[in-house]
């Protein structure tokens, strides 16, 4: 039962860290709430999904399937989440002032909203058809006691999640824009990182020289806080060079993108 709300504890927080970073750098937007809710629902339902053919996902492409799926939606995830840094980058300050002026929402168009519920829906599809996967493995090999470590596993999980959002809340505004952006580009670029791993782990990509250093002594990635700044930040603590390369190219790209959408904006105006 440890081991099982362990996993889900972990799958979770992963899931709720992401949500309460998108949900904290859209504070403000009307009408966020309705679409973060929206991706929940049509991440779980996706999950389940994965959960009903989760014997034929686990034989898929000989054995590779999970790894081919969780590169897809990370990539697809780091995508979403660059088109919103880069409009963050043009709005944030608008949303600012509105926000500092009139003291309620601001009237934000539909295009980023939508964008909040695909970020969202993917976070949880990933996360829950890792733990649908695990827990059909855990149930065929007769293990007991699932129930109750799912339901410890969501509970610490979420609790976690929503103590980072409230916490992200209490940023002054005239910082809160900035930093919320870094994160997602910190979160997009640890996001493309764990993409090389699965697609290194599925023989679709080198992993470019192997290992790079081993600091697993000092900060393991199966420890909370190691997994929590994997999730924030990508940190691991064994990195190949693939995965370097795939972080410090998406911060690059990023962080270019959105000073080249800002400065065409600003010239606009």
């Amino acid at each position: 039962m440890l081991a099982i709300a362990l996993l889900v504890f972990r799958e979770v927080l992963e899931a709720a860290l992401i949500i309460g970073v998108v949900g904290a750098a859209t504070r403000g937007v009307a009408g966020r709430g309705r679409w973060l809710l929206a991706g929940m629902a049509a991440g779980l339902l996706g999950a389940l999904g994965v959960a009903w053919g989760a014997g034929a996902i686990a034989a898929a492409f000989s054995g590779s399937g999970q790894e081919l799926f969780n590169a897809g939606v990370l990539l697809a995830a780091v995508a979403m989440i660059g088109w919103h840094v880069a409009w963050m980058s043009v709005h944030g300050r608008d949303l600012a002032q509105r926000m500092r002026a009139v003291g309620h929402s601001v009237h934000a168009g539909s295009r980023p909203l939508y964008l909040l519920a695909v970020v969202v829906a993917l976070a949880v599809l990933r996360e829950g058809s890792e733990v649908a996967l695990f827990l059909y493995g855990m149930a065929a090999g007769g293990a007991h006691g699932l129930a109750t470590g799912v339901l410890l596993g969501v509970a610490g999980g979420t609790a976690l999640g929503l103590a980072l959002y409230a916490g992200l809340l209490r940023i002054p505004l005239k910082r809160f824009f900035a930093l919320t952006n870094g994160l997602l580009i910190l979160l997009a670029a640890g996001l493309a990182a764990s993409a090389a791993r699965y697609l290194a782990q599925a023989d679709l990509l080198g992993t470019g020289g192997g290992t790079l250093w081993d600091s697993s002594w000092l900060l393991s990635d199966g420890s909370l806080l190691g997994h929590t700044l994997h999730v924030l930040v990508g940190y691991e603590a064994r990195p190949t060079a693939m995965m370097l390369v795939f972080y410090a190219g998406t911060v690059t790209l990023l962080v270019v993108a959105a000073r080249v959408v800002a400065r065409r904006q600003r010239q606009a105006a």
